[in-house]
């Protein structure tokens, strides 16, 4: 673009006029850059320390210029400042001069220069290209989750700069669909993810992968998710491979599922073009985890599904015969319903799931045998009824084994008498084995460390206060990091005690508070409710001769 700055007031106008409708912006910004870059030139002309304003009329275009003074006090530091004059200096040109007065002399036409030309060109050019940045992210800043139309430009090392119209959008090689291929002019169709504000001006993101561009070409072909009858819940995708979508209707009568697949697949298929023929499972959403998360995994069925809400992580276990449906080629189903839920899957088929409860069964029975000196029949029995650990044993009210089937009172008692002798004999060792580690007492007097988890400690070399003090839960409980693209579980120092993520946060703030690094919450006071002292005196007071009588009648 070029603007010639000596020109007549017509023209500066009608080149005011074209700049504006070519760049999409104001007519009035073109004149103030206009303005700006006059102003610059003269007072490159007259001197770097005046204020020079111009102004240009935008009917007649009829420029003015002026010089600005303003009066301050003779002890004013005038360095670095323009338009200002000593009270002193001002006084010999304007004798009614004061301090913080302002006067404006009018300055005369000038010619303006070679240089002072491609100098206000550069500055109508800079403020220009301001100008329409500003406007293009204004325009496209909410945006973000439309679909929008335009052509490609160009494409760059995989990255396709897609003409909008009124702005130029990019979308990175990671945001295409793979093996679909641009070529300059093609008309593309894509999702404005994000909208950024950069120095080099606004960056409109791009996407065709994106979860959000399949949700909306499905409100475009499907009137239903369109008008809020249907919502789409959730998107999972393989770009080019394969999808899932969850779905719920909030009209009773209306299957979500079938009026996004349409009749005999006709809108569904409108998707599946546009998405290069991925392939895509639409399935009903639903409050309940559990079947969700079973939905997710259609086509595979699913037997059973074991959930561990604190870490957000599933068994499912599947049929024999579904186990390779469930996976998916390549792990595809799993991952992509994974995704989908928010839960970490875990397959497991049902051969798997009987092995693990009969190993599961005969590690508990040999823990019996050996703990309790009992048979084997004695073991099962207590294992059958749900006891799994010694402890349960011990510390259970006696009729709770004496209720099992052939047992008495005696035998329970005999037995809660052999599994506290065993819990001792192991508490002792545990201790011998924490002071052989180096654990210090003190680490036991940590509220919530047990004998067992004072010997875990120290096997992870935590054998002070300190020690513990300076570790995070993850440390405690164990991580997931990622390694060549798949999942690795870090094993904690206590990963065997299954602690929670509160309960090792609280462990590890007792250790602190015990430090003295932070200062312990204060102790929640109760107000005395007005009354109760009396009412209870009055209670009291009722119940004692009530007693007295009830002696007196025996």
């Amino acid at each position: 673009m070029a603007i010639g700055i000596a020109a007549n007031r017509l023209e500066l106008l009608q080149i005011a006029d074209a700049v504006a409708r070519e760049k999409g912006i104001e007519k009035e910004v073109v004149i103030e850059a206009i303005e700006d870059a006059l102003q610059k030139a003269a007072r490159a002309r007259y001197g770097a320390e005046h204020d020079i304003r111009v102004k240009i009329d935008p009917r007649t275009g009829e420029t003015t210029q002026k010089r600005v003074i303003e009066i301050v006090a003779d002890d004013a530091d005038l360095e670095g400042e323009i338009g200002k004059v000593h009270l002193t200096s001002a006084k010999r040109t304007w004798r009614d001069a004061e301090i913080g007065k302002v006067y404006e002399e009018a300055l005369p036409p000038f010619e303006i220069g070679r240089v002072q030309t491609q100098m206000a060109r550069q500055v109508v050019m800079h403020k220009v290209r301001e100008a329409e940045r500003e406007r293009q992210y204004e325009e496209y800043k909410d945006r973000s989750g439309e679909i929008v139309n335009g052509s490609v430009k160009r494409v760059e090392y995989g990255n396709v700069i897609v003409d909008l119209g009124r702005g130029e959008g990019i979308m990175r090689r990671d945001q295409s669909i793979p093996r679909e291929n641009f070529n300059v002019g093609d008309r593309i169709r894509a999702y404005i993810y994000d909208v950024r504000r950069e120095t080099k001006g606004p960056q409109i993101m791009l996407s065709r992968a994106h979860g959000g561009f399949m949700a909306k070409l499905f409100a475009q072909e499907v009137p239903e998710v369109y008008d809020g009858v249907i919502e789409i819940r959730a998107v999972a995708r393989d770009p080019g491979s394969r999808a899932k979508m969850a779905v719920i209707s909030n009209d009773s009568s209306i299957d979500p599922v079938g009026a996004c697949v349409g009749m005999r697949g006709s809108r569904v298929q409108a998707v599946v073009a546009e998405l290069q023929g991925e392939k895509i499972d639409i399935i009903q959403w639903s409050e309940d985890e559990a079947t969700f998360i079973v939905n997710a995994l259609a086509p595979a069925e699913v037997s059973k599904v074991v959930m561990d809400e604190e870490d957000e992580r599933v068994e499912v276990v599947v049929p024999d015969e579904q186990l390779s449906l469930a996976i998916g080629r390549r792990g595809q189903n799993v991952r992509l319903a994974s995704q989908l839920t928010g839960w970490q899957i875990d397959i497991m088929t049902e051969s798997q799931e009987s092995e693990r409860r009969q190993k599961q069964f005969a590690e508990a029975t040999a823990l019996f045998q050996e703990a309790l000196d009992v048979d084997e029949v004695i073991a099962q029995l207590l294992v059958t009824e749900g006891f799994t650990a010694v402890e349960d044993v011990a510390y259970v009210e006696t009729h709770e084994i004496g209720s099992i089937e052939g047992f008495d009172d005696e035998t329970a008692e005999e037995l809660q008498a052999r599994a506290r002798e065993f819990l001792e004999k192991e508490a002792a060792a545990l201790d011998a084995k924490r002071v052989e580690l180096g654990v210090q007492d003190e680490l036991l007097g940590v509220e919530g460390v047990t004998l067992a988890m004072a010997v875990a400690l120290g096997e992870g070399d935590v054998k002070t206060i300190e020690d513990l003090a300076g570790l995070v839960p993850d440390d405690m409980r164990g991580w997931f990091e990622s390694r060549n693209g798949e999942r690795v579980r870090e094993p904690g120092i206590l990963e065997s005690f299954n602690l929670s993520p509160d309960d090792a946060e609280a462990l590890i703030m007792r250790a602190r508070i015990a430090m003295g690094w932070v200062e312990a919450p204060p102790e929640p006071e109760y107000e005395e409710i007005e009354g109760e002292a009396e009412e209870v005196a009055e209670v009291e007071g009722e119940e004692a001769p009530a007693a007295e009588e009830a002696a007196e009648e025996q």
